[in-house]
């Protein structure tokens, strides 16, 4: 089979498309033949070398964590059966999903929804449940709260948006103007430009923050909190010592894998509650150009790695 593999850590030079065996799967795994892979900002920063200091990698690797496919073999142990269509999140601690086929275990994924293509299905599950996990999981977000999504154009940002205003908070979104539009389609209740407007000026008093940018936007967001109120992040070290000051409740995402929840937010997707918006789709041999584009920073929704 063909996969992307990096033998190095470095620049997005490093991928390479070479021919792997096809892998064995577990007894209670299936092998999924992969339609599209989600390329994510955690693939480029594994390959970059960001998180070698906190989560080593054994090189060389083939980056991804979300799939979408049709099951081609079952072990005899699985919960499926070949011939359906199944989406999910993989776990991270093995040769992942930039390759023409993958060995999974059952509870890393779920049918996938009926009502959306099978190829859109992979931009899905990572970001949809880093949402979950930060809104539901961290900040315990209920009807009648406040919630700051920052990036919220982006993939994680575009599924918090969504499942947040779901639960009946109110929502406060920052992106560039030109997403303002779209991010209010989401569900948002107000749009901040980042690049012309001061959120921290604009904002305080709020129940929770889910951050998705890090840095100085991190930084400034706990003082937009009420005393007692919750920050998550997924892109930046939380200052324990600020948030004991003022009295607020700050956490990093840890996400595991949860087929059972994709199953929930396959759900969503199928009664029309849950959208997912796609950036850009490219073949498996392009997967550098792909990781290129999420370097950018300026992606609206989701990029794909297509492999039919």
């Amino acid at each position: 089979m063909k996969a992307i593999r990096f033998h190095e850590y470095g620049d997005a030079s490093v991928l390479k498309l070479e021919d792997l065996p096809i892998p064995v799967i577990a007894p209670d795994g299936v092998l999924v033949r992969v339609h599209a892979a989600g390329v994510n900002p955690i693939d480029w920063k594994v390959r970059a070398g960001y998180m070698k200091a906190v989560r080593p990698f054994v090189l060389p690797l083939t980056p991804g964590w979300d799939i979408a496919g049709i099951v081609e073999a079952a072990g005899p142990l699985a919960r499926f059966t070949p011939g359906q269509a199944v989406f999910g999140k993989t776990d991270g601690n093995r040769d992942g999903t930039y390759a023409e086929y993958v060995a999974v275990k059952s509870d890393e994924i779920a049918i996938a929804p009926g009502s959306m293509n099978l190829v859109d299905a992979a931009g899905v599950p990572l970001a949809a449940l880093t949402a979950w996990m930060c809104l539901f999981d961290k900040l315990q977000i209920k009807a009648g709260q406040s919630v700051l999504v920052h990036a919220a154009a982006g993939g994680v940002g575009g599924f918090s948006v969504q499942l947040a205003k779901l639960a009946g908070a109110r929502v406060i979104g920052t992106c560039s103007a030109a997403n303002r539009e779209y991010v209010l389609g989401l569900g948002a209740d107000e749009v901040i430009d980042h690049r012309t407007e001061d959120f921290a000026a604009k904002l305080s008093g709020l129940d929770a923050v889910l951050d998705g940018v890090g840095g100085e936007v991190l930084a400034r967001s706990y003082g937009v909190l009420r005393a007692g109120g919750s920050l998550v992040s997924i892109a930046g070290p939380v200052d324990e010592a600020k948030a004991k000051e003022l009295g607020i409740i700050v956490q990093r995402a840890a996400l595991g894998v949860s087929g059972a929840r994709c199953a929930d937010l396959a759900a969503l997707i199928d009664a029309g509650k849950l959208t997912s918006d796609v950036a850009a789709r490219f073949p498996l041999a392009q997967a550098a150009e792909a990781q290129r584009l999420s370097e950018t920073g300026r992606v609206r929704g989701k990029i794909l790695l297509t492999m039919v």
